[in-house]
């Protein structure tokens, strides 16, 4: 006797047979890469229970395409161990147009390598091979994973891993961990990675991708951690997407603002300041004045009042504004002066709630607007 079981597909009351996967509901529709169960994005493999409501996640779509970019992060991956055994796992999530995965490699990537890997990948996605998730307890993801010093550093942080790394959530999470196994035809497990998931079917759904380039990052985003060597690529449901999507890319390069400042002699970048510092030639400096004449010119239209306010000031201010209390390293070290710590400003706003404070006030100032165009100062990292 087959056992039925009710579910909504996309607002539809439908009943199916027990053990129906989300994916058996859409057919041979391709263009369905995941589904939400539940409201919960699953891979196609997963089984359906009694009342769930179900609906279809198309490779078009934001969650599709960020399902899409995952997978191929793990083909690039997997690829990457392949020509490169000694190579350990950092991260790999998608992010907004493609994905990056991190690896600690003993030499830096060169971009002959990127052929190589991109070549392999093809092979991989020829062998349409499946992702499998499975689920592990602690002890077994730290067995399964013992040659991955990164992977075993994430599952001592999980459930707090979107605050451990950027990326790390897609890997880790607060519940019961995960490993997907890269799974041949024959059923040998080619590969496999920890991860949340969901995932494509199989490798060969991956219809367009390209590698864009490699970069230096720091395990975590800590200078005294590891520095590994960062892949990034684009995915995209089509042909058609990628090459539009690489032509977009192309036009922005054209219209990259080092490359006008340059050309059209506005502004250069000396290696005696140092980096992002710019000096306005006279052409750019009469463009600089015509864009805050414009700016200046709709802020009085908005009622709004100039102000000038120095540099730099003692450390009290900002202890009162909360900076040094929330911000101190995105600002830089103290200047100490006449028995007091002085501090380049990061912000306006502070000496602004000064003037503010400097008689007193009445309801019918309100609302007070105050502009300035002032220089503030952050202990950022270049780039």
């Amino acid at each position: 006797m087959t056992i039925a079981i009710r579910v909504v597909l996309a607002g539809v009351d439908t009943a199916v047979g027990f053990g129906t996967t989300a994916g058996a509901l859409f057919g041979e529709d391709r263009s369905v890469v995941a589904a939400r169960v539940g409201g919960e994005l699953r891979d196609l493999s997963h089984p359906l229970a009694d009342g769930d409501v179900v609906d279809p996640v198309r490779a078009d779509s934001e969650d599709g395409r960020a399902i899409l970019r995952h997978s191929t992060a793990h083909v690039l991956a997997q690829a990457v161990q392949g020509l490169f055994p000694g190579a350990r796992l950092g991260i790999g999530p998608p992010i907004e147009h493609g994905f990056y995965y991190d690896f600690d490699v003993a030499e830096p990537f060169k971009p002959d390598d990127l052929k190589r890997i991109e070549q392999r990948m093809q092979l991989i996605m020829k062998e349409r091979q499946a992702f499998v998730r499975r689920e592990v307890s602690d002890d077994e993801a730290r067995s399964e994973l013992a040659a991955e010093p990164y992977k075993l550093e994430l599952i001592e942080v999980k459930g707090s891993a979107a605050e451990a790394a950027d990326g790390a959530d897609a890997e880790v999470g607060a519940g019961r961990l995960s490993i997907y196994d890269n799974v041949r035809g024959d059923g040998e497990v080619a590969w496999k990675d920890l991860c949340r998931g969901p995932h494509l079917p199989t490798t060969g759904q991956i219809p367009a991708f390209k590698l864009m380039r490699v970069a230096a990052a720091y395990w975590r985003g800590s200078e005294a951690n590891p520095q590994l060597q960062r892949i990034y690529g684009t995915a995209w449901e089509s042909r058609d997407a990628l090459k539009a999507h690489l032509a977009v890319l192309e036009e922005a390069a054209k219209r990259d603002h080092r490359k006008l400042g340059s050309e059209l002699d506005l502004f250069s970048f000396p290696d005696a300041l140092g980096s992002g510092l710019a000096v306005f030639h006279p052409k750019g400096g009469a463009l600089r004045k015509a864009m805050e004449d414009y700016s200046r010119q709709r802020h009085v239209e908005s009622g709004y009042e100039f102000v000038n306010t120095p540099h730099i000031t003692k450390a009290a201010l900002f202890e009162t504004s909360g900076h040094l209390q929330w911000f101190a390293e995105s600002m830089y070290p103290p200047m100490h002066m006449e028995g007091a710590d002085y501090y380049l400003k990061p912000m306006n706003c502070p000496m602004h709630n000064l003037i503010f404070a400097s008689r007193g006030r009445s309801y019918r100032e309100l609302p007070l607007r105050l502009f300035e165009l002032g220089t503030v100062y952050r202990n950022e990292k270049s780039g």
